[in-house]
C-alpha cells in the first residue's frame, strides 16, 4: 500500500509499517498544500492511504467522494503513539478506499 504521511505525522511512524511504501508531504515538495490540494494530490498520484494528526479534516472535506483512505492519528506526540502502534496497523490494515478511521490515542 502506498501512503503518504501529512506534516503533523511522526516520521518514525514508518518504521512500524514496513510493509508499506510510505513518503512524506515534505519529501514530495507538498508541505504548502492544504487539505483539499493535498488530497487531490495524494489521489492523482495513486496514494491509497493518508495518514494524518488534522482532526478536522472530516468537517473541511467531503470524504465519502474521495478514492484515497484516511487515517487520523489523534495526537502527534511520538511518545503517545508509540504505545498504540498496534491501533494503527489495524487501522491501516482494516481500510479500505474512501474509508475513514480515527485512531484514539
Amino acid at each position: 500500500m502506498r501512503i503518504l504521511f501529512d506534516q503533523g505525522t511522526p516520521v518514525p511512524l514508518r518504521h512500524a509499517l514496513p510493509e508499506h511504501q510510505i513518503e512524506t508531504a515534505f519529501e514530495r515538495g507538498w508541505s504548502t498544500l492544504q487539505n483539499g490540494d493535498l488530497l487531490n494530490a495524494a489521489e492523482q498520484e495513486g496514494f491509497d492511504l493518508l495518514i494524518t494528526t488534522d482532526q478536522s479534516l472530516k468537517y473541511q472535506q467531503n470524504l465519502p467522494a474521495r478514492k484515497i483512505a484516511i487515517v487520523v492519528i489523534k495526537s502527534a506526540n511520538w511518545r503517545l503513539i508509540q504505545t498504540r502502534l498496534d491501533a494503527v496497523r489495524e487501522a491501516c490494515q482494516a481500510i479500505s478506499a474512501g474509508g475513514y478511521v480515527e485512531v484514539e490515542i
